[in-house]
């Protein structure tokens, strides 16, 4: 997953700036309307919490954690500001903080269709760049670059389903575990995490992940070419 280094390392410099291009579309655009899933989501279900704090908003300086932010430029994952949320303005405390939860991951799966559908679409203009190296060039690099704000949306969109806290697919959790052993679970929410943060970084989930990762973005590939006639 540590594309910027790998391409850095092999000399593939068009793919390491199209690769650093792709992850600043993910960290200034992506990732708040990540988050603003989740806030507008918990708005609308009955909490006004993230809303009143101004965090459903595209400006990312309201989201941005600069260490996730460049672990997304390094290694193609990381976090922005988690979205406060307080369940006692929900109606259906479980239901809905599930629906919270989903929100941004699916808001990721959004965005990773549409990149591609803009990436098939700047690719039909190949013909017309071919004249020109420049202008070719500068194409290929535009459509590099929306394939890996793409993946880095599908990887996102993986990652934080995974069932552990704090991700986003822990909190899935409170829709089908009794409270008593989610309140047990959460109580080590911390240690989980560095745990789960020494199994990536160690690639003990690499195989998984990409497995996941890469059946997600096939499937999404193939959605996006359907009106291209692929």
């Amino acid at each position: 997953m540590i594309y910027l280094i790998r391409y850095l390392s092999s000399g593939q410099y068009w793919q390491a700036l199209a690769y650093v291009f792709g992850a600043l579309v993910v960290v200034f655009l992506a990732q708040p309307v990540h988050e603003s899933a989740h806030a507008w989501a918990a708005d609308r279900l009955g909490d006004p919490t993230a809303r009143r704090m101004g965090r459903i908003s595209m400006n990312p300086m309201h989201h941005i954690d600069w260490l996730g932010a460049a672990l997304i430029m390094l290694v193609g994952f990381g976090w922005a500001k988690p979205v406060p949320v307080n369940v006692r303005y929900f109606n259906h405390p479980k239901r809905d903080m599930a629906l919270t939860a989903i929100a941004g991951p699916l808001s990721n799966l959004v965005l990773a269709l549409l990149f591609l559908l803009l990436r098939n679409t700047a690719a039909l203009l190949a013909p017309v760049a071919a004249g020109s190296a420049v202008g070719f060039t500068a194409l290929q690099i535009l459509v590099l670059t929306l394939d890996y704000a793409a993946i880095i949306n599908v990887a996102l969109a993986v990652f934080n389903l995974i069932p552990v806290p704090p991700l986003d697919g822990s909190r899935l959790l409170t829709a089908v575990l009794p409270d008593r052993w989610y309140y047990q679970i959460m109580a080590y929410e911390r240690y989980i995490m560095l745990g789960l943060f020494a199994l990536v970084f160690l690639g003990v989930l690499d195989v998984p992940l990409s497995f996941l990762r890469n059946t997600v973005y096939s499937g999404l590939d193939w959605l996006a070419g359907l009106p291209f006639g692929r």
